[in-house]
């Protein structure tokens, strides 16, 4: 493949390079145009673009597809971490790519060899000493007056931002496993009841099944219904723990299809026993035409199950009326499905609704303050909203809503 230098370059090939800078830094392209029209020294006007270049961490290149002619800016040699004194290739560009961005790389090596394009991706380096670099290049397709194809365009350095965004998503994701163990704790007489129910009916169960063997003759039909009940209520303990386990565990976020009524249904009996031992009343309201929605099932029992903890703490000091709590499912603005939890607690003032959501603000004396914090950015990673509003009588309303799936 050939290769070329600044010499061999044609000369307009600079001009197409600074072109390709100065459109993404305007202010650079008022100071260098009229520097260049006065007649000033082209060095200088190198050397603050070059400035310019390794403040932003951008570097700049050409590349003639048709011959593989590449030229690049220093900055661009310093982001790969290559002598500048080599001649620049695709080649020597590709033993710096991470192995697992390699073909993507290639791919759109191909398509925009094949095609004028608008490139615009996010390849990731890796180095010789196992560091990565995350990289964000653009280019601007365009055709020589011979009508060859050619492109002008910059490499952005983002390690440190991409870096920052998944130390803020190991953070969230820290609190997110904070929040399920609070639960937990509030979920612990639910747990034990609920355990302790099929596993006393497998006792019961299997002590009838030994009877019905031992009698003369064995009453081998009893024997089996017996067996039966036990392993339905071993279905029912399997199926608890294997809720609990997925409720606390660190995990990946899946997306999947799912019944929201389920999964509210599924949340609401975890809480059952915890809220009736607060003499809380629950009524359902789901609605029976809800289209599924997609997201992580466990993720979206999490912010119901903040919710009406929330909302069972709300009354927890009510005497003087019922401690009513209403969760119910609907249809919201065609393309949307709605949760809604309504409680008759003592509410909050209108003009704290925003601030309830804020992290580690709370009105409670025990509380952390993350855990609507934690189910705001839970529905925003579904693309919904979460939003609070007070009663016209006592109470508050926590809705959220996500899109639904679309219908096939």
């Amino acid at each position: 493949m050939a290769n070329s230098t600044k010499a061999d370059m044609p000369s307009y090939a600079p001009t197409r390079l600074l072109s390709a800078l100065v459109q993404h830094f305007p202010q650079v392209a008022a100071i260098a145009v009229d520097r260049a029209q006065s007649n000033e020294v082209s060095q200088e006007i190198e050397a603050f673009l070059a400035k310019v270049q390794r403040i932003s961490a951008t570097g700049s290149f050409f590349w003639r597809a048709a011959t593989a002619e590449i030229m690049a800016s220093e900055q661009v040699y310093h982001i790969l971490d290559l002598d500048p004194a080599l001649p620049l290739t695709l080649e020597l560009i590709a033993t710096r790519v991470h192995p697992d961005d390699l073909a993507s790389f290639n791919e759109r090596i191909e398509q925009a060899r094949n095609a004028v394009s608008e490139v615009d991706f996010e390849p990731r380096l890796r180095f010789p000493d196992g560091s990565v670099k995350y990289l964000h290049v653009i280019a601007h397709g365009i055709r020589d007056p011979a009508g060859q194809l050619e492109y002008v365009g910059a490499v952005h350095d983002v390690t440190s931002r991409r870096l920052a965004e998944e130390a803020l998503d190991q953070s969230r994701a820290t609190l997110t496993h904070m929040a399920r163990l609070t639960t937990l704790e509030i979920l612990a007489p639910t747990i034990a009841h609920e355990v302790t129910q099929p596993l006393a009916g497998i006792m019961t169960n299997a002590n009838t099944c030994l009877r019905t063997l031992a009698t003369d003759p064995p009453n081998l039909e009893g024997a089996r219904a017996a067996a039966r009940r036990a392993l339905r209520d071993v279905e029912r303990a399997h199926d608890l723990i294997t809720r609990l386990r997925m409720l606390v565990a660190k995990k990946e976020v899946t997306s999947e299809a799912l019944d929201l009524n389920d999964a509210v249904r599924e949340a609401v009996a975890l809480l059952s026993s915890e809220l009736q031992k607060h003499r809380v009343v629950i009524r359902t309201e789901f609605a029976g035409d809800l289209p599924l929605v997609r997201g992580d099932r466990v993720q979206l029992q999490q912010v119901v199950l903040n919710l009406l903890v929330n909302s069972s703490e709300a009354m927890s000091e009510v005497e003087d009326r019922p401690r009513h709590l209403l969760i119910r499912t609907e249809r919201h603005d065609r393309a949307q499905v709605c949760v809604t939890v309504r409680d008759a607690g003592m509410g909050f003032h209108p003009g704290d609704a925003e601030r309830l959501f804020e992290a580690f603000y709370t009105t409670k004396s025990n509380g952390m303050g993350i855990g609507l914090f934690i189910s705001r950015t839970i529905v925003e990673r579904h693309r919904g909203r979460l939003w609070a509003a007070a009663n016209d009588g006592p109470g508050a309303t926590f809705s959220f809503s996500i899109p639904a799936e679309p219908r096939v």
